[in-house]
């Protein structure tokens, strides 16, 4: 006998993780599948503590998103065109954008060709591929429908990265003028300000308010700058610290989510995240609670999360999923309208993916009327502390002059 350690939903949605022993992988799948749960990951359990130090230590060989999503639409393509999985990895061998990936694909057409389901040994490298891609993989094979469940999977994943470009790409002018006009403060007030202190105290003249609030600035910056930028990363990796507590992740996150503007975009792109997964899992046939169980574990908001829980209690007891969601208030109206539709007209999931859809463009506008505040608030903004300092500066040359006249 083996121990085999495993990550399972459960028929409530929860997801479990535990040890058991058995003579065999399958035998482990079947009597999880006995129990009424969806199967995520099994490896033997000596190697899976090793596994997860390779990868916190980054020793362990991973593909990246691109490569996972590259991975993905080369399979659907291929098994689209009635090629058998065997040929398909190793034409994916043949073809990976670097050795790493080689390896990992390596690996996983032995593990296909040693009798290894596909979502099996792609569960093995969980760090390449989540347990929402491996319970979709399995729920593909198990329904027969591995190609279309990979195509969904392919416009999942190119979805995601099209959402998280957006939001990215977008903040990337915003970011990159705040940084020059910090600079630029910071070179007036540490470099060209300081030049006229001499003049100043040599003239005896007593300098105005202003002045001497830059000079002291520009002077503290230059004696604690690098002091005040630790004890700022220090809280930061404080703050970071605490947001790993319950409480304090809970509300934060929706502190994040009622936020005027950013608030809106947050919903939106929790929106578009819920919708985009609930959608592909309920079309490939996955039940609605163990659906809901594995959308948790990609949502990434605490009080989102809390939701999703009200909203898997209120499935088991038979209502629908629309109202708990709509009494949370945290997601848009919009959402909430398209799945009760979906309830209602029993095409839940091709609602769930139309609403998706929506969602994601909603984002794309968001974010460029955010960026389309931003720019110029930033724009003004340096440009009125710059002149403050220049304008200082000029205050005090001009009382100079009145000295010597």
């Amino acid at each position: 006998m083996t121990a085999w350690h495993y990550k399972a939903v459960t028929r409530s949605g929860k997801v479990m993780e535990g040890t058991m022993d058995a003579p065999d992988e399958a035998a482990v799948l079947r009597s999880l599948r006995r129990d009424g749960a969806t199967t995520l990951s099994v490896i033997p359990a000596a190697s899976a503590a090793p596994w997860r130090l390779a990868a916190l230590l980054g020793g362990e060989d991973a593909l990246s998103r691109q490569e996972v999503m590259h991975v993905t639409r080369e399979l659907a393509t291929m098994l689209h065109a009635g090629q058998d999985l065997d040929r398909t990895l190793r034409f994916l061998v043949e073809t990976a954008p670097s050795r790493r990936a080689t390896r990992v694909l390596e690996a996983l057409r032995d593990d296909v060709r040693d009798g290894a389901a596909l979502a099996e040994a792609m569960a093995r490298r969980g760090t390449s591929f989540s347990r929402l891609y491996v319970g979709l993989i399995r729920a593909g094979e198990a329904g027969g429908t591995l190609a279309p469940t990979l195509e969904r999977l392919a416009e999942l994943l190119e979805s995601e990265q099209r959402l998280t470009s957006t939001v990215r790409s977008a903040l990337i002018y915003p970011v990159l003028l705040l940084a020059a006009a910090a600079g630029a403060v910071v070179l007036l007030l540490t470099q060209v300000l300081p030049q006229f202190v001499p003049l100043f105290e040599q003239s005896g003249a007593a300098l105005p308010a202003s002045t001497r609030v830059m000079i002291d600035a520009g002077q503290a910056i230059s004696d604690h700058g690098l002091a005040g930028l630790l004890i700022l990363l220090i809280l930061f990796m404080l703050f970071r610290a605490v947001l790993r507590l319950p409480g304090p992740r809970l509300a934060f996150d929706r502190f994040r989510l009622r936020m005027p503007l950013a608030g809106a975009l947050a919903r939106e792109v929790m929106a578009a995240r819920f919708a985009r997964t609930l959608g592909s899992l309920l079309v490939n046939r996955v039940s609605l609670v163990t659906a809901l169980g594995i959308v948790r574990e990609v949502l990434g908001n605490e009080a989102g999360l809390r939701a999703i829980d009200q909203a898997t209690a209120a499935a088991k007891g038979g209502a629908g999923l629309s109202a708990p969601l709509a009494v949370s208030g945290l997601f848009p109206p919009r959402l909430i309208h398209l799945l009760r539709l979906g309830e209602e007209t029993a095409q839940l999931g091709p609602m769930a993916l139309r609403a998706a859809a929506i969602h994601e463009e909603h984002v794309r506008i968001t974010t460029q009327r955010l960026v389309a505040l931003l720019t110029p608030g930033i724009t003004i903004g340096m440009g009125a502390l710059i002149a403050g300092i220049v304008s200082s500066l000029l205050l005090a040359m001009l009382s100079l002059n009145d000295l010597a006249r």
